[in-house]
């Protein structure tokens, strides 16, 4: 059977997305759940999920799925009822983004992974199936208030620069398999405190609290739906969020405000600011916080380098990137091995 995919070329599927007459939300969603064939599922998604026009990215492997997607308005019923015909998604929690312009995605993308979350565990002995205990907002403010009650932010470090919850400890890595470990090593002599763990949209704090439990942790809760539930939770319920600032989002938004303040600075002049934006030259594409001032003064560009690159002809353009592999290239002040100097010095 052949694959199922889009062969629209980006461009033309983000045009038609602009004119676009009728709205869309934005929805993350995931459930840990054995899937015996993660291609036919991924098909099975495909088709469905196109008839309904549903844009997003979304990853299948046989421990479950995870998606975050956007959905015509008109058609959020139907695709509700789809979802929840299949029997381990009926009634599954759905994250729907608290500031969210429906243009989120331009296509619609479902992978197949070994796992819908990376982890690097291999232990046999260890299972999704005893987790860390659920916490609505309500329920997290409270065990904030507890002065003994731990919080650990298992995002990266530039969601974590940008907004997180109030004395949050945050797990020096860039990579979540990494992470997993660094918290046991971190938390030895806590095994009997409170200890709750989030992330965006909870699928990677519910893994981690699982894991915790395993490493003979005896308190361990996670935040239900993750960021993007409990700010829902605490608009509705009118909740004053100890979520600190902005949560970085991974689609074209970059970011849902959460509350007012501006914890990070640009990576540039220092000012404070929480925008983060692509770098605009092709061959760098770093990911980095930068002002409206600079964004003007460096055309969108991280250096003066990159600057100077996006005004060369483009013919030149490619074969200065052409062979390089700029992989995950994220600014990270945490790590000085990785990170890029954004500097005059910065050669193309």
């Amino acid at each position: 059977m052949p694959v199922l995919h889009n062969r629209v070329s980006n461009e033309e599927l983000k045009q038609r997305l602009m004119e676009e007459d009728f709205h869309r939300t934005t929805i993350s969603f995931y459930q840990y759940f054995p899937i015996q064939n993660p291609q036919e599922f991924r098909d099975f998604l495909y088709k469905h999920l196109n008839s309904l026009q549903v844009f997003g990215r979304i990853y299948v492997a046989k421990e479950g799925v995870n998606a975050q997607i956007s959905v015509p308005d008109a058609n959020l019923e139907a695709f509700r009822s789809f979802l929840y015909s299949i029997e381990p998604l009926n009634k599954l929690r759905l994250n729907i983004a608290v500031d969210d312009d429906g243009k989120s995605f331009w296509v619609l993308k479902i992978k197949v992974r070994d796992k819908i979350v990376a982890d690097g565990i291999e232990d046999p002995s260890f299972s999704m199936e005893r987790k860390g205990r659920y916490v609505n907002a309500e329920q997290m403010n409270e065990l904030l208030n507890d002065p003994a009650t731990v919080v650990i932010d298992m995002r990266n470090h530039y969601e974590y620069e940008v907004g997180h919850f109030e004395n949050a400890i945050e797990i020096p890595s860039d990579t979540f398999r990494d992470q997993l470990p660094m918290a046991v090593d971190m938390m030895k002599g806590n095994e009997e405190k409170n200890i709750i763990m989030y992330c965006t949209g909870g699928i990677r704090c519910e893994k981690a609290s699982a894991y915790m439990l395993h490493k003979g942790f005896n308190h361990v809760f996670h935040l239900e739906g993750g960021i993007i539930n409990y700010a829902k939770q605490a608009k509705e319920a009118g909740i004053q969020p100890k979520f600190i600032g902005k949560n970085f989002v991974f689609d074209d938004r970059l970011g849902e405000r959460i509350t007012e303040d501006v914890i990070a600075k640009c990576h540039q002049c220092g000012q404070p600011c929480d925008t983060h934006t692509n770098c605009k030259n092709s061959g760098c594409h770093l990911l980095f916080i930068q002002c409206e001032s600079c964004a003007a003064a460096y055309e969108g560009c991280c250096s003066t380098a990159c600057k100077d690159t996006l005004h060369l002809p483009l013919e030149r353009q490619k074969q200065i990137r052409q062979g390089v592999d700029m992989g995950r290239n994220v600014f990270n002040k945490s790590k000085s091995r990785l990170r890029p100097r954004l500097d005059e010095d910065r050669q193309p």
